[in-house]
């Protein structure tokens, strides 16, 4: 049975691609800075070793065996992200992992214009592809996971507002993560997919009114949308990570990602809209779900276990 081991499998993203792995009856190991690691009562893992980012010498121990790789970048990167993925591509290669998939949890420019921090994405592609390892690399362009987030999920559950920085004519893909797992596993056998990389998102192109649309037919309530700004989405992001955060690292982090908002209201570059159909055509194994399907299936409960990031 082919092993792929998964980076950052205690985030929301790793659990969601241990989830897809399993399901498509692949062996997963869960690679993890913790050797017991929080996987949310979460059973799909067939075995744990420890990884950490911020020390390379953990990186070979940690990806011996196994056939294959699932990379998620953390959100509190140590040092540059081009640097950090070619490092793991190294690493993988090393080892002779048959194909490493990286989901760079944001869109990869595709044609000119300033990038704002998207722009990392492309030296890092290429540093990866240059390590010398097989590499598929997705591009997903926003989460629907996100709402279930301690930035949003309240707003929505007990306010009935739902809050987010993209301004009334913003048009987003919002993908889930389930659906980015099953992305990443249908590479796996794709020999197409090698030295490839393409963005990804739903099935829908959505504004935020249509976002409320969706979400008020599965609470069976009005669920209103109510902007924020890109300065106050920033600070609800960091509030809602807490402790993982350190204090020096917030304002500069609220600051970035209100700079991020502001660029993806405002770009000529659209970084949020995917072409569907040829993602569709290039992954005709994978069925999208729409947003209220994937809502409609959701424990939406204050006690269920959420990742604040990852």
């Amino acid at each position: 049975m082919t092993l792929v081991s998964v980076v950052g499998a205690t985030g929301r993203q790793g659990l969601a691609q241990m989830r897809q792995l399993a399901a498509a009856g692949y062996k997963v190991r869960a690679l993890s800075r913790s050797e017991t690691p929080d996987l949310g009562g979460s059973n799909v893992a067939n075995e744990v070793r420890v990884i950490d980012l911020d020390d390379e010498s953990t990186f070979i121990p940690a990806l011996e065996g196994s056939d294959a790789v699932f990379y998620t970048h953390p959100l509190q990167s140590p040092g540059a992200r081009s640097e950090l993925v070619g490092k793991m591509g190294h690493a993988a290669a090393t080892v002779g992992v048959d194909r490493f998939v990286w989901n760079t949890s944001g869109w990869i420019p595709d044609q000119p214009g300033a990038a704002n921090s998207y722009g990392a994405n492309t030296p890092a592609i290429n540093a990866l592809f240059r390590s010398g390892v097989p590499a598929t690399v997705f591009g997903s362009v926003l989460f629907m996971d996100n709402l279930l987030t301690n930035w949003a999920r309240p707003f929505i559950v007990h306010e009935d507002r739902y809050v987010y920085a993209h301004e009334p004519h913003l048009e987003a893909n919002w993908i889930s993560l389930d659906d980015v797992g099953k992305c990443m596993t249908a590479a796996l056998e794709r020999p197409d997919m090698e030295g490839a990389w393409m963005n990804i998102g739903g099935p829908e192109r959505l504004k935020p009114t249509d976002v409320t649309a969706a979400l008020s037919r599965v609470f069976g309530r009005e669920i209103r949308y109510d902007p924020c700004t890109p300065e106050e989405f920033g600070e609800l992001l960091v509030k809602a990570l807490g402790d993982s955060m350190p204090e020096e690292n917030r304002a500069p982090m609220a600051a970035s990602i209100a700079d991020f908002y502001h660029y993806n209201n405002k770009s000529p570059t659209e970084p949020f809209k995917v072409d569907t159909d040829y993602m569709q055509r290039r992954l005709p194994e994978v069925e999208f779900e729409t947003l209220e399907q994937w809502a409609a299936r959701q424990d939406w409960s204050d006690d269920a276990h959420r990742p604040s990031a990852g």
